[in-house]
């Protein structure tokens, strides 16, 4: 029975010291990700910090504390009430971008460097806008975001942190002010519209009289070449008549001829009351006269002449014993 309990108690001591292996080689050996880096503490002191990859510590004396990432962080701030120039109070969003340099600095300088940057951001936040009204606080965003970035990166430095950017997500006014502006935008955008439709207007009616002079000119233009054209025409048209009579050489008589013919064609409308009579045409009935009395003569002499031919031949001096009549004229 001796026995048995010795080797109990040795089987006991060779779990515990197996146990105890084993807890020790887990306290001896860590492996650090990449992008992370741990801070060792020798007896409570800070002795070295750990990169990526395979490290060995001394148990129950070496103590790694949590890692810490390297990697760029984006942080992002609740809305925060500010109140601008103008008195107007206005919740504005921020997000920070930020990464840790020196993970020694960022574990002893400060506690919470989280909760750091987020109070330095409120506080530089409402320092930057307190001295800008609203629409420069709506329309200065770049010029807030570059101040904020300054500040926080020089503030934050010693803590081995870099502040790479500072957005502003969001900048609310309150409901009445987004009223108001929504109405001053409206107007603008009526007064616009109105502008451009009047100069839209104007164009079209300058363009619309620029049409019409020029088509006003185009067919004075041809109505005056078709003027020039139709007088060629007609003084042409008159020399070759004139030509044409020069050449014939009419006579008086067939010119008083023509000239009766085209008197009734005077006449030929229905609202002609007043037929006026030329003095020429006193001269054209007279040529007329003379043409048909000297056509009735020379009727006249040819019947006399066939008269005397068929008669007998009488005395001479019996003749002149009738009764003599004294001639015709």
């Amino acid at each position: 029975m001796p026995s048995n309990g010795g080797a109990t108690a040795t089987a006991i001591v060779l779990i515990v010291l197996a146990i105890f292996v084993i807890v020790v080689l887990i306290r001896s050996v860590r492996i650090v990700p990449q992008a992370r880096a741990g801070v060792v503490e020798r007896l409570g002191k800070y002795q070295r910090t750990l990169g990526p990859g395979l490290t060995l510590l001394i148990p129950f004396v070496d103590r790694l504390l949590p890692l810490l990432d390297l990697r760029e962080q984006v942080v992002s701030f609740p809305p925060q009430p500010v109140i601008t120039e103008d008195n107007l109070v206005v919740s504005i969003d921020t997000v920070v971008y930020f990464q840790i340099t020196e993970p020694r600095a960022a574990t002893y300088e400060i506690a919470n460097y989280i909760q750091a940057v987020e109070q330095l951001t409120t506080t530089t936040l409402r320092n930057v806008v307190g001295g800008l009204n609203l629409e420069e606080a709506l329309t200065s965003r770049d010029q807030i975001n570059g101040q904020l970035r300054g500040v926080l990166d020089e503030a934050t430095g010693k803590w081995g942190i870099r502040v790479s950017r500072v957005e502003l997500k969001a900048i609310d006014p309150p409901l009445s002010i987004q009223d108001s502006m929504e109405k001053q935008m409206r107007a603008e955008r009526d007064r616009r519209a109105a502008i451009l439709t009047a100069e839209g207007t104007k164009q079209s009616q300058i363009l619309t009289a620029e049409g019409q002079r020029q088509a006003a000119i185009l067919a004075a233009e041809g109505y005056a070449q078709a003027a020039v054209l139709r007088a060629d025409g007609e003084a042409q048209a008159i020399q070759r008549v004139f030509d044409a009579i020069h050449a014939g050489r009419p006579d008086p008589e067939l010119l008083a001829y023509q000239y009766l013919q085209t008197l009734p064609k005077l006449a030929e409308g229905s609202s002609n009351k007043l037929w006026i009579i030329p003095s020429e045409v006193g001269e054209a009935l007279k040529g007329i006269g003379g043409v048909l009395g000297n056509v009735g003569h020379s009727a006249g002499n040819v019947g006399h002449s066939a008269t005397e031919a068929s008669a007998p031949k009488a005395d001479p001096a019996s003749s002149s014993s009738e009764n003599p009549e004294p001639p015709r004229p």
